[in-house]
């Protein structure tokens, strides 16, 4: 499979010249071993999912690492995390080094407390989702992001499919004492069929049988695994009753329309989730540009008790807020800016761009203004305008 240059290469290469380890987390099969391999040709590769590799770790993880010859890549940390302790050792003796310990893992939550205790300060903590539309024109709506994916999208079904059973066999198993993955997967598409609404555990426990705590659980382990995307209401108050209640997306949309049972570009334009589904398109792109530039995650909605909503709220470096409203259509119509500019009377001088973004038609301008103050683009001119944004 023909390499695709990921965006996150560049802070990646600044990160192994100022610390002595860097972790790449993220889902399975975004593409985080072919980056580190792609980058660092001459490192060493241990797959720590082979059960040889393991057993040498866990008889005498010391002997194991005089063996290596840095820079070493770790491919699945969360597989012996106990070696993070033993690297500590080896970066104390010699901290000038810099980017001898270079560490991918599957795992965001469990991998993150062992390098809070193990190796605060001495690494950097990067994250790499699925392909992004600026990394690849090939992403879409209905095939997603990840590059296996794109590479042979007639087999779109067949790999999702293989996708969620190695995810549930090793990644959820590995997390928690799930017993029954029957109820776990039938979780899943559950969850899909709530695609871009608010989390409501309740109602998503009755028809499982299970408990809301369990519920919360499963959920906890598909945030930690990169799974979904939880956006969270925008929480300043002024002066407004807001919903407290998060969002919940699929990271990826060609998982996620694989789990609704959409199959083709012509089910995906009949189905009343294609809205949704955009929607969430539009969250993930946006979180891709932010950890791509090594900036953290940062995207909220917006909705009051009297009903205004607005899609997202992306807070920008000394540019306010940007107020923005993802449609599907192709259509845009002047009384789409309508909650926007609701939002922006109450806001005031915080809120700075106003965007609607739609899905392109074959042709058309770039940007075009919709309202007073209100632009229409596309998702490619959404991320082209955020990079730009961000290197002014």
């Amino acid at each position: 499979m023909r390499y695709v240059a990921r965006q996150l290469a560049s802070v990646l290469s600044q990160a192994v010249k100022h610390f002595p380890a860097v972790v790449v987390t993220g889902p399975r099969r975004a593409g985080k071993t072919t980056l580190l391999r792609h980058l660092f040709p001459d490192a060493q590769y241990l797959l720590l999912e082979d059960p040889d590799v393991q057993g040498r770790v866990r008889n005498d993880p010391r002997a194991f690492l005089e063996g290596l010859h840095p820079p070493v890549v770790f491919d699945e940390i969360q597989n012996n995390p106990e070696l993070l302790n033993y690297v500590r050792t080896l970066i104390d003796a010699r901290p000038r080094r810099m980017g001898q310990w270079l560490f991918t893992g599957s795992q965001e939550s469990p991998l993150m407390r062992g390098m809070t205790e193990s190796m605060a300060g001495r690494a950097a903590i990067l994250q790499l989702l699925p392909l992004s539309i600026a990394e690849s024109s090939k992403v879409n709506l209905l095939h997603g992001g990840f590059p296996e994916v794109l590479a042979r999208p007639k087999f779109r079904e067949l790999w999702f499919a293989s996708y969620l059973q190695t995810y549930l066999e090793r990644d959820v198993r590995a997390m928690t004492n799930v017993r029954d993955l029957v109820t776990f997967r039938r979780f899943l598409a559950l969850l899909a069929g709530r695609h871009g609404q608010m989390l409501n555990k309740t109602d998503m426990a009755a028809p499982l049988g299970v408990s809301v705590p369990t519920i919360g659980e499963w959920l906890h382990i598909l945030e930690a695994t990169g799974e979904i995307i939880v956006v969270p209401p925008y929480f300043e108050n002024f002066g407004k009753r807001l919903v407290k209640t998060p969002k919940i997306y699929w990271a990826d949309s060609g998982l996620a329309c694989h789990l609704l049972g959409i199959q083709s570009a012509s089910e995906l334009e009949r189905s009343p989730f294609l809205g949704p589904l955009f929607e969430g398109f539009i969250a993930s792109e946006i979180l891709k540009s932010q950890i791509n530039q090594g900036l953290r995650k940062e995207l909220y909605y917006f909705r009051d008790q009297q009903g205004l909503e607005v899609d997202f709220l992306l807070p920008r470096p000394n540019a306010g807020l940007w107020l923005i409203e993802a449609k599907a259509g192709k259509t845009i119509q002047s009384k789409m800016a309508g909650p926007l500019l609701s939002l922006q009377r109450a806001l005031g001088k915080r809120s700075r761009r106003l965007l609607i973004v739609h899905r392109k038609p074959r042709a058309s301008l770039e940007t075009s203004a919709v309202a007073t103050g209100v632009e229409a683009l596309g998702v490619e001119q959404l991320i082209k305008v955020l990079a730009s944004a961000r290197s002014k």
